[in-house]
């Protein structure tokens, strides 16, 4: 299984090397690529049709670190790469929410679609030390 994030502009600092660092992490434990798109049509255009899409918005379910890595597992025994789509500012188009198979939500506060890209990271890669056996509190 391979984890795609979608994510419509460039990471800039100070996030550049949030990412990296959590890149690093999940490289063991996860196969994780990043993909920066230019606008939401680039996005529609790169979408793999036969993955698992779940976007983030508000709305989305809402999950603790150990409901992550339940949802992690679940998407490995589906055997189905995992598309995670990230709006830029105005978020996500309704002709990306419609076609997704999930809507996720990092919790109810607002987030600049760059922090949230650095949190989901770090989801994916504490769900990772979970699934694992690992202790996930650093």
């Amino acid at each position: 299984m391979k984890i795609i994030v979608m994510a419509v502009g460039r990471i800039r600092p100070p996030f550049v090397e949030a990412e990296a660092h959590y890149l690093k992490l999940l490289k063991p434990r996860l196969k994780v690529e990043v993909v920066e798109l230019k606008d939401d049509d680039a996005m529609l255009r790169r979408l793999d049709p036969d993955a698992h899409l779940a976007v983030l918005d508000p709305g989305g379910e809402a999950m603790d670190s150990l409901a992550w890595s339940r949802w992690l597992e679940s998407r490995r025994l589906a055997a189905r790469n995992v598309a995670i789509l990230i709006g830029g500012p105005a978020g996500l188009p309704a002709s990306v929410l419609d076609r997704s198979d999930q809507a996720l939500s990092l919790g109810p506060q607002t987030l600049a679609h760059q922090l949230a890209r650095i949190v989901l990271l770090e989801q994916l890669f504490r769900a990772g030390k979970i699934l694992a056996g690992e202790k996930y509190h650093l």
